[in-house]
């Protein structure tokens, strides 16, 4: 079938089941590759209909469609949203709200060809029968939602996302699918190399939100930021959301709304399932005016009206600040997005950047895969071997296995290098992980300079995701400020100097003297931003650059 006829067919089936009258250029674009059978990266923004790419498709396809989502409340939603009458595509989530005997009339829906949106978060991909199950019904496509977690989150916190790969190999190895909102270059190249992805084809649209208006408000006495973080999230229009760096300040900013009469909630990972079933319910209904969370809510929330993210503290990362301010103006109608930074915030986002898997770990796991060389073991197994939990012991196999002194082989059984002793296997995992934390904590230094720069903050904040911009936005606190003449440091004055960075325009693979290889991200003024592969984020003076042509050298231009 020519480019035309899929074509149609996609878009009569976007019409015949889901009510849908149009498809954008790019979604179509990217439905016809998974119906080509390409490996696909997609980064559009929050609202733009990422979940169509492989719900239209998926209805032509000639097996299941297994859909990783690492939120229940998300995997609920997304099945929700799917047509409820007879043009129901059928859709089950795998999860561990159910009971034995709902998990085996899903599997018997499976098996019997009743099902063909499979949800299930990436934890359940652990369990070998899981994994066998779907290897039985043999999937056509295999899609990662919310695929940045493969990378801001795999290593440390969800460890299991960086099992995908073997996850995707043991279930027959169907076409993958990544979808995400929220990926800067090099975090895109992370994604299909984690995932295995073969030859993928990217899409990226763009990510600016200009009905967002940026705002970034300082403070030096923590008091007095709370008092303003109270006042704005009681003054600004709703619904909205609150975003704390700790569960105890969900409790206490919800409860100072309260106060004021404003039905706010708090929601974090510590609260019983029901409860954070309850407030994501509660938002969604209309029900709540202010949720205020940690980074725990608002993953894949679908929600049109929101009309304002606050953060009452610095994000550990513009990676994360993005796509949850990205939560808000959905509709396209004005929106605010407010951080209120103190500079007393990066100690502790650093330290959480620290976090990272210990030795002791890593040593326990490294002897248990040697002491099974002639017969290897899976992680369960592993975790019996050496009393770790489950996160721990998939964070240091993880690990090894980045360090190239483990493989998973086909039944998810792990085999050392019988070439790397596993003190040495133990030095190379260690040294990864550090690479980690450095990566991290240069996150860390990208959102202080975000909320200390004295720029366009539109123009900061795309050009740390790799986006092209023109300043001023004209909807950011510092371009309004210039508007009325109150800017110490001029917008203007902070326009790329398009003379000398031309030397290293965004996207260039450069390698420094010290640092190594790296990709340019941006260039604001008279400084570029590149991130290493080994020492992170870097902020270099383009005087100083010029004064020493051997420090960056350009390996390659875009």
């Amino acid at each position: 079938m020519g480019a035309t006829g899929r074509a149609a067919r996609l878009r009569g089936v976007a019409a015949d089941v889901f009510g849908w009258d149009s498809l954008r250029p790019e979604q179509l674009t990217a439905m016809e590759w998974v119906l080509d059978g390409a490996d696909a990266l997609v980064v559009m923004p929050t609202g733009s209909g990422k979940s169509a790419v492989f719900q239209v498709p998926g209805l032509l396809l000639g097996g299941p469609v297994v859909v990783v989502s690492p939120l229940l409340a998300l995997q609920r939603d997304q099945i929700a949203g799917l047509p409820g009458d007879d043009r129901s595509p059928g859709a089950v989530a795998l999860n561990s709200d159910l009971t034995s005997a709902q998990e085996r009339a899903v599997w018997e829906e499976v098996r019997e060809g009743g099902v063909r949106f499979f949800y299930l978060a990436p934890e359940q991909l652990a369990k070998d029968l899981v994994v066998e199950r779907l290897a039985e019904v043999r999937p056509a496509l295999f899609v990662v939602d919310e695929a940045q977690c493969v990378s801001s989150w795999g290593h440390d916190f969800r460890p299991d996302y960086l099992r995908l790969e073997q996850a995707v190999r043991r279930v027959g190895r169907p076409p993958v699918l990544a979808l995400t909102a929220t990926a800067a270059p090099p975090v895109r190249g992370e994604i299909t190399e984690r995932l295995g992805m073969n030859r993928p084809r990217v899409m990226v649209t763009g990510f600016d939100r200009p009905n967002i208006r940026l705002e970034v408000r300082r403070f030096q006495d923590d008091d007095e930021r709370r008092r303003a973080v109270v006042e704005r999230a009681a003054a600004e229009p709703k619904p909205g959301l609150l975003y704390t760096g700790t569960r105890k300040d969900t409790e206490y900013y919800a409860s100072e709304l309260s106060s004021l009469g404003l039905a706010a909630e708090a929601y974090h990972a510590g609260l019983s399932t029901s409860e954070r079933t309850r407030v994501h319910q509660a938002f969604q209904s209309g029900e709540a005016d202010v949720v205020v969370a940690t980074s725990a809510f608002g993953m894949g929330i679908d929600k049109e009206d929101v009309r304002f993210v606050l953060h009452a503290a610095l994000p550990g990362s513009l990676d994360a600040y993005y796509q949850q301010i990205g939560r808000c103006g959905r509709d396209g109608r004005p929106a605010n997005a407010v951080l209120h930074y103190r500079p007393e915030d990066t100690g502790m986002q650093a330290f959480f950047a620290a976090r990272a898997t210990g030795r002791q770990a890593l040593t326990e796991v490294a002897d248990a895969v040697h002491d099974h060389e002639d017969d290897p073991a899976d992680l369960a197994e592993l975790r019996q071997d050496t009393g770790l939990s489950r996160p721990r012991v998939t964070a240091a196999v993880n690990l090894l296995e980045e360090a190239g002194t483990v493989t998973t082989g086909e039944r998810g059984e792990v085999r050392p290098d019988p070439d790397t002793p596993p003190g040495e296997a133990v030095e190379e995992a260690a040294r990864a992980a550090e690479a980690h934390r450095r990566t991290d904590r240069t996150r860390v230094d990208m959102a202080r300079a975000y909320a200390e720069g004295t720029g366009c903050r539109r123009y900061f904040l795309l050009g740390y995701f790799g986006e092209a911009y023109e300043p001023p936005c004209g909807n950011c606190d510092r371009c309004e400020a210039e508007d009325s003449g109150d800017a110490q440091n001029p917008v203007e004055a902070r326009r790329p100097v398009h003379r000398t960075a031309s030397r290293y325009p965004v996207g260039t693979q450069v390698r420094h003297g010290q640092w190594g290889g790296g990709t340019v991200l941006s260039e604001d003024g008279d400084r570029i931003t590149v991130l290493f592969d080994r020492a992170g984020y870097r902020t270099l003076s383009l005087e100083t650059l010029a004064d020493r042509g051997d420090l960056l050298t350009v390996v390659r231009r875009p």
